[in-house]
């Protein structure tokens, strides 16, 4: 068994150097052009060559997402691009229009992973797509366990399945309702999420139908946290977590409970233990509900949201770890969220499991005992008698 690689996402150079330190074997960004998250921070040509660098000198890799649906005008700028992005050094492109690989085979000899935009399902497209020049498939998030098997077992190829984030209604990126509603094109990078609006349902006769709650076609999440041990003996060659929209906090303990898993049933298969704990945890950094989806070949009322819910702002996240002195157990803590002494806290990191704390007696960086900590990026000092690190974090210790 091979150890699959953990792909992270990441909206911007931050966000890539969060996902690194806590332990994505790689990180997949969109530049300023021609990827699909319009509204992300995005990466310039100069914050991409930084994060090569970054990634590069800790033996990990970046791919840039170049998945748009292509047109003519675009022709021109995309190949001075590709050209750009392979001098810069990026280990792959993520690529759903056919043009795209053409011309990246003619102008370059970058690497090419065909983009789950494709919705690629069955291997008779993979072997297409291999035959294309393609080196890796990400398959669509629809693809059961069966299919994933038959494809791996027929075609050599790399494959690449989602394992946690949010879901799309339709299939990936074949979505026309943003377009109609808002005029912003999934295909172009600017899905509106028509699917989580609420709506009216009305009869025929266009009586509005009264119910508990409005109408909606909203998916639940995707979590394969159970199911790491089945995907790595199938031979998946990479575990992609969505979400380059996320937060720092998000993207750090996400990458930080899978690497964990990972590790664990890699260095001992026969005495894995599922850590519920780590299922906690992951439910709690998220404001949507997460579920197995397709893997299992069963997709019912379970898997999707259709009375409406509450999307609640996650406030678990209460600060960074700049600093520890060992002599005096003091710590330095720049504040992201309310906490004051007598909250329970977790801090946990790419070097520790979770830790457990009850706040202390907390002060400014003057000195001055405080009684909360209220105001967003101030720096806190108190004394926590466990061994912290710089990039550790703090979050609310919810109980199981």
């Amino acid at each position: 068994m091979k150890k699959p690689e953990l792909l992270a996402p990441a909206g911007d150079l931050e966000r890539l150097k969060w996902a690194i330190l806590y332990g994505a074997d790689a990180v997949y960004l969109g530049g300023a052009l021609f990827g699909l998250r319009a509204n992300a921070n995005n990466f310039t040509l100069e914050e991409i060559k930084e994060g090569v660098t970054f990634a590069h000198e800790r033996g990990k890799r970046i791919y840039v997402t170049v998945n748009i649906v292509l047109h003519n005008k675009e022709i021109p700028d995309l190949i001075h691009y590709l050209q750009q992005l392979e001098e810069i050094g990026v280990d792959a492109i993520i690529v759903s229009d056919p043009t795209v690989i053409s011309l990246a085979h003619k102008h370059t000899n970058l690497e090419i992973h065909l983009s789950t935009q494709q919705s690629t399902l069955n291997r008779k497209a993979v072997l297409f797509w291999k035959q294309q020049g393609v080196t890796r498939i990400v398959l669509g998030r629809e693809a059961s366990k069966e299919e994933i098997k038959n494809i791996i077992d027929h075609v050599d190829i790399e494959i690449e399945c989602f394992i946690h984030g949010a879901m799309c209604a339709s299939y990936s990126g074949r979505c026309v309702l943003s377009n109609f509603l808002t005029a912003r094109d999934s295909n172009r990078g600017g899905c509106s999420q028509i699917c989580r609006w609420d709506f009216k349902l009305e009869d025929e006769k266009q009586n509005i139908l009264e119910g508990e709650k409005d109408f909606t076609f909203c998916t639940k999440d995707l979590s394969m946290l159970k199911k790491i041990p089945e995907m790595m003996e199938m031979g998946i060659c990479s575990f992609k977590i969505e979400g380059r929209m996320r937060s720092i906090y998000y993207i750090a303990t996400v990458v930080n409970v899978y690497r964990r898993a990972i590790d664990r049933y890699f260095e001992d298969p026969k005495h894995f233990i599922y850590h519920k704990e780590e299922e906690r945890i992951l439910r709690n950094v998220a404001n949507r509900d997460s579920v197995v989806q397709f893997f299992d070949g069963v997709y019912d009322e379970s898997c999707q949201y259709y009375n409406g819910r509450e999307e609640v702002s996650n406030q678990d996240f209460l600060g960074v770890v700049l600093s520890y002195d060992e002599k005096t157990n003091m710590v330095s803590i720049e504040q992201r969220n309310y906490f004051k002494p007598g909250d329970h806290v977790e801090f946990f990191g790419p070097s520790m499991d979770p830790v457990s704390v009850t706040i202390p007696k907390i002060y400014d960086v003057e000195g001055n005992e405080l009684d909360r900590a209220r105001h967003p990026r101030e720096i806190i000092r108190m004394k926590v008698d466990v061994r912290l690190h710089q990039n550790d974090l703090m979050r609310i210790k919810r109980e199981r």
